[in-house]
């Protein structure tokens, strides 16, 4: 994973604070991706304790619904959940620091519970807010980030938004990964990163977003730092066949798109609705 906070001010100064250079992929003219791309900032990111994440709705969320934060299930304040655990509406009280598109932060938010975590099949956690999406647009004038609700695109221009370091990483898809194994964690149908987004310990959780659209399709979660096999930070690749690929320097998301069809009215988290497919406890 990339790790909460452990060696994360080591590997800054490793790896230098410049922000990665753009890199074009898609068959449109630079001009053209210009026009069309959206811009991406720092709004509606939050900056946890020990990781990165953000303000998060479905296409479908009203404004009256309490807000949601998506973050890794390895960022939790109880630690990492455990291979095939899950945890749903377990109280919490934990805050997250609010940024404005350049980065400054105004405002602390609270969450209520922690509405999904887990590590298994995928790593990510749900925590629902005390205010409303409503509440946060009128009181600080920052709107929540959108999900997608279909699958990335290789290819895709891509950002990843750490409020964590205030850091914004360009890059592209550069494919999926079947299956990504990380100790005693697997996570399936990943998202691959061209090596300009080279991402570092606090940025887990950050959102990932397609600069054509403007919405998640993933939340940043790992990294191959050692070159080594299937180990913790150093995941590795694995096939329909079993084969197994290590790259290091290579990172990693897990996709969002199957979370929208798990969230119904109220932002409630309900493993039951059609489509959803999240694991359940």
């Amino acid at each position: 994973m990339k790790k909460p906070l452990v060696g994360a001010l080591l590997s800054l100064l490793l790896m230098g604070a410049a922000a990665a250079p753009a890199v074009a992929s898609a068959p449109q003219s630079t001009a053209e991706k210009a026009a069309k791309a959206v811009t991406v900032n720092f709004a509606g990111t939050v900056a946890l304790s020990n990781c990165s994440g953000s303000v998060v709705r479905t296409p479908n969320s009203l404004a009256s619904d309490p807000a949601l934060v998506l973050s890794n299930g390895h960022c939790l304040e109880t630690g990492f959940p455990a291979a095939g655990e899950v945890i749903k509406d377990q109280p919490s009280s934990r805050s997250f620091s609010l940024l404005n598109g350049s980065g400054s932060k105004v405002a602390t938010l609270r969450a209520s519970k922690v509405s999904y975590a887990t590590m298994t099949d995928t790593d990510i956690s749900i925590y629902q807010l005390t205010k409303t999406y409503a509440q946060i647009q009128s009181q600080y004038g920052i709107s929540a980030l959108t999900l997608n609700d279909a699958h990335p695109v290789q290819g895709a221009s891509i950002k990843v938004v750490s409020g964590y370091w205030k850091r914004i990483y360009t890059c592209n898809a550069d494919g999926f990964v079947y299956r990504l194994k990380e100790g005693d964690w697997t996570w399936k149908d990943s998202i691959r990163y061209t090596s300009a987004c080279n991402t570092i310990g606090g940025t887990s959780g950050s959102p990932v977003i397609d600069t054509a659209t403007g919405r998640v399709v993933a939340v940043n979660n790992t990294g191959n730092e050692d070159g080594q096999r299937c180990t913790e930070n150093n995941p590795c690749e694995v096939d329909q066949n079993g084969n197994v690929t290590v790259r290091q320097g290579i990172n990693y998301a897990q996709e969002t798109y199957i979370i929208v069809p798990c969230i119904g009215a109220g932002s409630v988290i309900d493993l039951n609705r059609p489509g959803c497919v999240l694991p359940r406890p």
